[in-house]
């Protein structure tokens, strides 16, 4: 099809285009699948779209572009895919920002409205490859359960914690941390950490099976207080890339550590399978910093108290604000907001001593299906005394459609996805650590709560 518009003599000579006087045409051919909207489907979907991924189906062929087309149109000018929730006006900048410009998406739009013209195959970019089922290309160190867990077809969504010993018999330096999913219809997200306790091991012994349940977190120890992994490697949501850690900032896992691998499942009403896998990639450099975490939340009565939060019944957009003190100048590396069904949006801001803000990530149509970890293009300095603050609304009303609860109820703070959550995972270096390639000193919380642990408890 040639599409044709009418243009003056006079900016058709200014272009150079030797057009007669008057009025003429000139003709532009629609989009072609392999000249035009192959090229942006290798850019923006076949990393998800591909067989093996978590995508439900592949974009790797015109046939199968052409059978998605209608429905790929209208979610990219919806925006819901790419899948990116974070605002790209106010926050950031983010790395991988999964984003289509206008132009990009005009020219998917004519292509469909062209009836999806195939094109010339010599227009074809060079097909991608995949050298791995990994992104990063083949894991420093792959750990997985030893046998498939199996969860049953109903109930409630279940969390569970596989014990992977790590086998190194040195501390290593971490740059990246993979995840893949063993079955994507029941591995709702991943969270990963290690234990160099042994208490991780124990709680995995006194359950029958693969891995161990908790109700959030890690578990809790028979002393009835919560466990504490030693430190952090991060965590995977459907459409979360790994983000390569540079510039001297590595995590780190120490010696005969133990990877604990917390999936959260989602029933489909049918009995399921899965062995999901982390993959480790050492670190090539020199390390200098180590990642740490931290959380914005709302109030709450102590530290293991769980936050304040009760969501009334039929409120569309009930609000809850937080907020956390830098006690140490730092660097802030990435973000990671979560919130279940009823979330609205998301707002953090960084107020800083003088009184100056800083929108850090805003998040205004939150969708639990898509979490991410957004990386900063470059990391943010926070100064010693900054406060990071929290806004965010749910939508606890009949109208909401990802509501589970019909008639709505109160929906308080909970580990199941019917109860909500509203927090704000902080991932940062401090400034004044220079670990030179050493490992890190043991956190000094995880000392006193070790220490804690080990008390004889009233009533024991």
């Amino acid at each position: 099809m040639i599409r044709p518009l009418a243009r003056s003599a006079a900016l058709a000579s200014f272009l150079g285009l030797g057009l007669l006087a008057g009025t003429q045409t000139w003709a532009f051919a629609d989009p072609t699948y392999h000249r035009d909207v192959e090229p942006l489907l290798q850019k923006h979907c076949q990393d998800c779209h591909r067989p093996g991924q978590v995508a439900p189906f592949a974009l790797l062929t015109y046939e199968q572009a052409r059978k998605r087309a209608s429905d790929m149109q209208t979610v990219i000018e919806d925006r819901k895919m790419p899948p990116w929730h974070a605002s790209t006006k106010e926050g950031g900048p983010f790395r991988g920002a999964r984003v289509l410009n206008e132009g990009e998406i005009k020219t998917l739009a004519d292509w469909v409205s062209a009836d999806c013209p195939k094109g010339d195959p010599n227009d074809a970019p060079t097909p991608r490859k995949w050298d791995s089922d990994w992104t990063l290309g083949k894991p420093d160190l792959i750990l997985k359960p030893a046998a498939a867990y199996t969860l049953a077809a109903s109930g409630a969504d279940e969390l569970r914690v596989f014990v992977l010993p790590s086998g190194l018999t040195e501390g290593r330096w971490i740059r990246a941390v993979d995840f893949k999913p063993g079955n994507t219809r029941i591995v709702h997200h991943m969270l990963c950490a290690f234990d160099v306790s042994g208490r991780a091991r124990e709680m995995d012994d006194d359950e029958p099976g693969p891995g161990y349940l908790t109700f959030g977190g890690y578990g809790r120890l028979k002393s009835g207080l919560p466990f504490f992994p030693a430190g952090g490697l991060g965590g995977w949501a459907p459409g979360k890339f790994p983000n390569v850690l540079k510039g001297g900032v590595g995590r780190y896992l120490p010696a005969h550590a133990d990877v604990l691998l917390q999936v959260h499942y989602h029933r489909d009403g049918k009995v399921e399978t899965d062995a999901s896998s982390i993959g480790i990639y050492f670190a090539k450099e020199p390390i200098d910093k180590l990642v740490r975490g931290s959380l914005v939340l709302p109030p709450r009565a102590g530290l293991f108290s769980r936050p304040k939060l009760s969501i009334p019944a039929g409120d569309p957009n009930y609000e809850v604000r937080g907020e956390w003190t830098a006690r140490a100048d730092i660097h802030l590396h990435a973000l990671t907001p979560h919130m279940h069904w009823l979330g609205k949006d998301l707002l953090l801001t960084a107020v800083f001593p003088d009184g100056k803000k800083r929108t850090l990530i805003k998040v205004d149509h939150w969708d639990f299906n898509w979490q991410d970890i957004y990386d900063f293009q470059s990391p943010v300095a926070i100064p010693a005394g900054t406060k990071v603050e929290l806004l965010a609304h749910f939508d606890n009303s009949a109208a909401n459609p990802t509501n589970p609860n019909k008639p709505p109820k109160v929906v308080k703070w909970g580990e199941q996805t019917t109860d909500e959550m509203c927090i704000g995972f902080l991932h940062f270096t401090r400034d004044d650590e220079h670990l030179h390639n050493q490992p890190p000193p043991p956190a000094a919380w995880i000392e006193m709560m070790e220490k804690r642990a080990a008390r004889p408890q009233p009533g024991s």
